[in-house]
């Protein structure tokens, strides 16, 4: 106790102002306490109601249970069945659905493969005939800059 209090000395500081560091310095604003005021009676009258139908759901195991152990022979097997046969239903389709994704997947695989040939092929094309105007245009010009030097020269003597 005596290295706090010695440390409190050194740094100057109060016992107590540490905490006013941690608090805000100012209140919530009216819409946060509006928030707050509105919504605590909500969540109370949930709550109040949650625990009103658990209450209504042990009341009613307590009243159900003679009923499951009198018929529990008929009852344990019924619900198995059920319980395997909605298992089975939901399986075949997810397995269903499953095949017709990738039967889809490979569908759409093929078609594509089909279909980017043509445009591997046109998109040749027009390169080819782009450079096939650039090399013209490019020959036009080389044939015109020497007419040009050709005729300065013819002139010059």
């Amino acid at each position: 106790m005596a290295d706090v209090r010695g440390e409190h000395r050194l740094t100057g500081a109060r016992p107590g102002e540490g905490m006013k560091n941690l608090l805000p310095d100012k209140g919530p604003s009216a819409s946060q306490a509006l928030t707050v005021a509105t919504l605590f009676p909500l969540g109370g009258f949930l709550l109040t109601l949650s625990g009103l139908a658990l209450a209504a759901s042990v009341v009613g195991l307590v009243l159900a249970t003679p009923i499951f152990l009198l018929f529990s022979p008929v009852l344990v097997p019924a619900a198995l069945l059920m319980a395997l046969a909605v298992t089975g239903f939901l399986t075949s389709g997810v397995l269903g659905l499953g095949g017709l994704s990738s039967l889809t997947s490979l569908a759409n695989t093929v078609r594509g493969l089909f279909q980017r040939t043509p445009d591997y092929v046109e998109q040749a094309k027009r390169r080819m005939a782009e450079a096939a105007a650039q090399a013209g245009q490019k020959t036009k010009d080389a044939g015109e800059m020497i007419q040009s030097k050709a005729q300065q020269a013819a002139g010059r003597t």
